[in-house]
């Protein structure tokens, strides 16, 4: 059960479930476990298969689960839980992948960074593998060149410059910061760079990033979509497109080069399908309307 304090800024906790029930039951296990005073957990399922709703429900009968009758992918999906928290007047908005198991301090030391400074839009975890749990898996976000159309996690921490943006496996967004940009765009990225596309979207309006080094997160990855398989490889290459036509100085180079670069390294992986997925999600992008 949670505790309410009027002291504290209320957060809602909002997982996505996607035929992942067991991944998101776990989470939910731990999420119990939390040291922080005021919070409310909502699971949003993403039309579900696999009678996800009906397992939730069965082991976490207190938690409210939303159901959307189509897959929204991901940015809609969290965007179905973020106006039912803003609707709620949440402070907070956690947005926590469910293939995760968190630390009890991981929310209380999120939201202290937070408190600490009015001007920071938004807080990360320090995440690690589940196998793996003393390997970090990345130290809250990581940055984005348009040079070479690439990007990458930090493993340590670094100057708040060099944070480009925070991972949305485990994210913590204020409330004024996404009244003043808007949600995540469900309209752009179906999944993938669309916790890069609101990070950029909050650094250009003044919004400060975050990590919250106390914030430990397990992690397991692509538990929903298999770790790079073909349905990944094709979201993430025409969501980069999307990406940086909206963020880069130079879009067509940027894509270019990020382009070959990725069909590159499929090749001298010897993953045809890989390769086909990065072609067909590029081309899809090109296809559009600039």
């Amino acid at each position: 059960m949670n505790v309410e304090t009027d002291q504290k800024a209320l957060v809602y906790i909002i997982l996505l479930n996607w035929n992942g029930w067991q991944d998101t039951v776990t989470c939910l296990d731990s999420l119990a476990r939390l040291d922080y005073p005021r919070y409310r957990i909502l699971v949003v399922d993403n039309a579900s298969t696999d009678g996800s709703v009906d397992r939730i429900h069965a082991a976490s009968p207190n938690v409210l689960i939303l159901e959307t009758r189509t897959n929204l992918g991901f940015s809609g999906g969290c965007n179905v839980g973020i106006r039912h928290a803003v609707a709620q007047d949440a402070d907070y908005v956690w947005l926590l992948n469910n293939d995760t198991v968190v630390d009890s301090h991981a929310l209380q030391a999120m939201v202290e960074v937070a408190e600490s400074d009015g001007r920071i839009g938004a807080v990360g975890s320090v995440l690690y593998w589940m196998r793996e749990p003393s390997r970090v898996q990345v130290w809250g976000g990581g940055w984005v060149s348009f040079w070479t159309g690439r990007s990458g996690h930090h493993y340590l921490p670094v100057p708040a410059e060099r944070l480009h943006y925070l991972t949305g496996a485990s994210l913590l967004l204020r409330r004024s910061a996404l009244d003043d940009v808007g949600l995540l765009d469900d309209q752009t990225f179906f999944m993938y760079w669309e916790d890069a596309d609101i990070c950029f979207r909050l650094r250009k309006r003044g919004w400060r990033l975050a990590v919250a080094e106390k914030s430990v997160v397990l992690h397991k990855q692509a538990a929903s979509t298999g770790k790079d398989s073909p349905t990944l490889v094709f979201h993430g290459a025409q969501s980069s497109l999307r990406f940086f036509r909206r963020h880069s100085p130079v879009p067509a180079w940027t894509i270019a080069v990020g382009t070959v670069g990725r069909l590159i390294k499929r090749m001298l992986r010897l993953q045809s399908q890989q390769m086909l997925a990065v072609i067909k999600g590029t081309w899809n992008g090109i296809k559009e309307s600039p």
